[in-house]
């Protein structure tokens, strides 16, 4: 399927949502470098917003409306992105081992229809990847590697899904269902499922969010043991193979992902603190309840050094001056890990906070997160912002994300290459 030309259709883009003006125009050209201010040519910098489907968070707006409506829903928020001058869209098109796609290997996520496995009578993948480029935006491919089911009865799945034919394969942990990672037959699937989307889309990206081995729940533990045992060997630290584990899903696909498709990139949006610095000097000056290298498995600094993956995506869900965990000191470890790695850093931003009641503070005020792209501006390593998420860049509780572009999308800019 070719793709529509993002700059063939930045004009198109405007009209859409209202926005063509003559400084948009004049946006067209392209450099590359960070974000730029008014008054000389736009720069290169991600503009993103995640579109969840898992529990229906952002769309569909609920399962079981007619394809029409859904494709109407999916297409308005490609016109707010549009909107906001943002230009790119990361769709989760894998929320819980299914598919927004006529996969061979998983079903039709129940979130669609209602019921798993049953055909929605449209491809909604197929068409947001079209969509997205006819608007000049980018559409990167958002999948959960490992996560079955947001419950734990393996009944309820459809009745072919592979979960239920290889009930090896699956954990119960915390509530949830999950893919054992530890399982080499697992992986070798899991990444099957995934290249087929890649396979048959023009997709601009492949997006893991930061769910690898469970975040922990208090008081229990993951059932990997007997998998260990038959597939540690070198092992005698559990931790370590588990890492091993998840370092080697990111390598395998990153070099799947290219072999099948040119130009496609390859990011992760991990929870942001990898270690704190009490616990390994090379650490974030944190004090936070998780991190990833110990609690997930995940090595995302490892991933970044190694060049496994193109972009990452900390989710820096913090607010500037937060004691545990201070977006002021994120920024700069980050910036300062990616520095010579040819991986571009955009920074996740935690549109959902503001003005929700149950935030402190500093989320009631609708400048925060303008704060924090002003603040990410000082440090050259960072190319952009990917916004949690695509209800809230619509619905805009307080003006923050109005504030957002009113102060730093001027004008409409090109991803990065």
């Amino acid at each position: 399927m070719g793709r529509i030309s993002r700059r063939g259709f930045i004009a198109t883009a405007g009209a859409l949502a209202g926005l063509a003006t003559a400084g948009d125009a004049a946006a067209t050209t392209e450099v590359d470098g960070r974000s730029g201010g008014t008054g000389r040519a736009a720069e290169r910098a991600f503009r993103g917003m995640w579109l969840a489907t898992v529990t229906n968070r952002d769309w569909p707006s609920r399962s079981g409306l007619t394809a029409d409506k859904q494709r109407s829903e999916l297409i308005a928020h490609l016109d707010t992105a549009v909107a906001r001058r943002l230009n790119a869209v990361v769709f989760q098109v894998r929320p819980a081992a299914d598919a927004l796609w006529p996969s061979p290997y998983e079903p039709w996520s129940q979130y669609l229809t209602g019921v798993q496995g049953k055909d929605p009578g449209w491809d909604p993948l197929g068409t947001a990847v079209t969509e997205a480029h006819r608007r000049g935006l980018e559409l990167h491919a958002w999948f959960n590697p490992y996560r079955v089911a947001t419950h734990t009865d393996p009944s309820r799945l459809a009745a072919n899904h592979p979960a239920r034919l290889n009930p090896s394969w699956v954990l119960p942990y915390g509530g949830k269902l999950y893919y054992d990672p530890g399982n080499p037959a697992v992986r070798s699937f899991v990444q099957d499922a995934m290249v087929d989307a890649v396979r048959r889309y023009d997709v601009d990206g492949v997006h893991f969010d930061d769910y690898f081995y469970p975040y922990p729940v208090a008081g229990q533990s993951f059932g990997d043991d007997p998998t260990f045992a038959r597939h540690g060997a070198g092992f005698t630290d559990k931790a370590a193979w588990r890492r091993n584990n998840i370092d080697l899903l990111v390598r395998e696909m990153s070099g799947r992902i290219k072999d099948v498709r040119d130009g496609v990139s390859f990011g992760i949006s991990p929870f942001a603190v990898w270690r704190n610095a009490s616990t390994d000097s090379r650490g974030s000056d944190t004090r936070a309840g998780i991190e990833t290298y110990d609690d997930l498995h995940a090595d995302t600094r490892r991933w970044v050094k190694e060049g496994w993956i193109d972009y990452v995506v900390p989710q820096v869900y913090w607010n500037i001056g937060y004691a545990a965990a201070d977006y002021a000191k994120l920024i700069p470890w980050w910036n300062s890990l990616v520095r010579g790695t040819g991986v571009q850093l955009y920074i996740g931003e935690a549109l959902y906070k503001a003005g929700d009641p149950a935030q402190g503070a500093p989320w009631q005020d609708p400048a925060e997160l303008s704060r924090h792209l002003t603040l990410a501006k000082e440090y050259a390593e960072v190319r952009g912002h990917c916004f949690f998420s695509a209800k809230e860049v619509g619905a805009d509780r307080i003006g923050a994300m109005a504030r957002v572009v009113a102060d730093h999308y001027p004008s409409k800019v090109s991803p990065p290459t």
